[in-house]
């Protein structure tokens, strides 16, 4: 009776240990899909779109997202474009990730290359970018993505992403999917809603508002976000971008 009572306590540990262990593999999965991004796809909005940032413009995106079951990250994000290369959108992005499991800074550079505007009706571009984790120098995330945005109107436009995929883990390299619908709602709002994945993990959701005063410099980003698997972790994220 006792080896069993010992033998359920090892096990109940040992399932404490993977689902917290799951759970800051979500929230990491988490850094790498928030990757840094320009206009309304941008910021802590998963699924990107195709253009960069307005040439001869540049932002500083940053937010925080803590989980609802504890742990999350900051995040903070430049990116400029220059007017010489209309076409191509450089920058780094700078997460800090605390979590029952690890804790420490990710960092690496991101770019975005555009080959067709949505002007044109269909937008096309590619996203890539990378992080390393600055305590032990090994590469974190990495992506490399496929952007197409598809105009209806000028108040309504869904994003599509595809591409690779890597998370330092178990299952590191993987197909990533990802859809988002974005539309103006009035009153300098603009409601997201997106849906994406990796192959080799569980899907996540995510919708929220973005209010820009007057179409300035600022927007304010507020998002709710639930990545299911082995653990369901909801994160709410606040977020400020900044162009200048």
């Amino acid at each position: 009776m006792f080896d069993r009572v010992e033998a359920d306590g090892a096990s109940d540990e040992a399932g404490g240990k993977s689902l917290k262990r799951s759970a800051a593999l979500v929230l990491l999965l988490a850094i790498m899909l928030a990757s840094s991004s320009a206009r309304a796809a941008g910021g802590p909005h998963v699924v990107d779109d195709s253009e960069p940032e307005t040439p001869g413009v540049c932002h500083f995106e940053t937010w925080v997202s803590p989980s609802l079951s504890g742990g999350g990250y900051v995040n903070e994000s430049p990116a400029c474009t220059m007017t010489k290369i209309p076409w191509l959108q450089l920058g780094a992005a700078y997460q800090h990730f605390w979590g029952p499991t690890f804790n420490g800074p990710i960092f690496g550079p991101a770019a975005k290359i555009n080959f067709r505007h949505e002007d044109s009706g269909l937008g096309v571009g590619l996203g890539l970018n990378s992080g390393v984790n600055l305590q032990t120098g090994e590469l974190a995330t990495a992506s490399t993505l496929m952007l197409v945005t598809v105009p209806i109107d000028d108040r309504v436009r869904f994003n599509f992403n595809a591409g690779w995929s890597y998370v330092n883990s178990d299952t590191p390299n993987s197909f990533f999917y990802g859809g988002q619908f974005e539309a103006e709602v009035g009153g300098d709002i603009l409601l997201m809603i997106e849906a994406f994945g990796r192959a080799a993990n569980s899907p996540g959701t995510q919708m929220g508002l973005r209010y820009t005063p007057h179409g300035g410099p600022f927007d304010f980003d507020l998002l709710v976000a639930n990545y299911f698997g082995a653990v369901n972790t909801q994160v709410v994220t606040f977020g400020v971008t900044i162009r200048y």
